[in-house]
């Protein structure tokens, strides 16, 4: 079960140079989390490991972001993305995430590797209008077809400006 946290209007910062990883089981449980992540997202590793990686999930996320994110990694697929998370106080920070499939021996699927990094503002400040669009889609959708609706909507926008969604992420990344 994900905690009642309140959002803050609070930002805190990954640092110029540090890293978050973390590793998940299939379901999305956590099963590593490293102390960068453990300090910026301020749970401990017993409050993290074993949970769902959306303990950070902020509200300002539309869902139809992480339906993309799951829809890439189910295609044995490495998922590129902007993420606005929550702090175990309710304070947020934004990250530049690559998740990628945990592919054993075998050519199995174990869980996903994710590495975060700090973005740059400009590209949050092109992505979180298009949040705030598709948390609106999401709103008028309904709960059972928001995350359907608001991934619609991100497509027709990107074809709108002639990209692709990973040629469109990795353009502000590279920012």
């Amino acid at each position: 079960m994900k905690l009642k946290i309140t959002p803050t209007r609070q930002e805190v910062f990954l640092g110029a140079e540090e890293i978050i990883v973390s590793k998940t089981d299939m379901t999305g449980r956590l099963t590593y989390a490293n102390r960068v992540f453990m300090r910026l997202a301020d749970f401990s590793e017993n409050e993290l490991l074993g949970k769902q990686h959306n303990i950070v999930r902020h509200p300002d996320m539309p869902r139809g972001a992480f339906k993309l994110l799951w829809d890439t990694l189910k295609q044995n697929r490495e998922f590129f993305g902007f993420v606005k998370n929550m702090t175990a106080n309710g304070d947020y920070y934004w990250v530049f995430a690559n998740v990628t499939p945990d592919i054993n021996a075998r050519g199995e699927c174990v869980g996903y590797f994710s590495v975060r990094r700090r973005p740059g503002n400009e590209a949050i400040s092109i992505i979180q209008p298009i949040y705030q669009e598709m948390l609106a889609v999401e709103s008028r959708a309904g709960a059972a077809n928001a995350p359907a609706a608001s991934v619609e909507f991100l497509q027709a926008k990107l074809k709108s400006l002639n990209t692709t969604y990973e040629r469109f992420i990795l353009s502000l990344a590279q920012e």
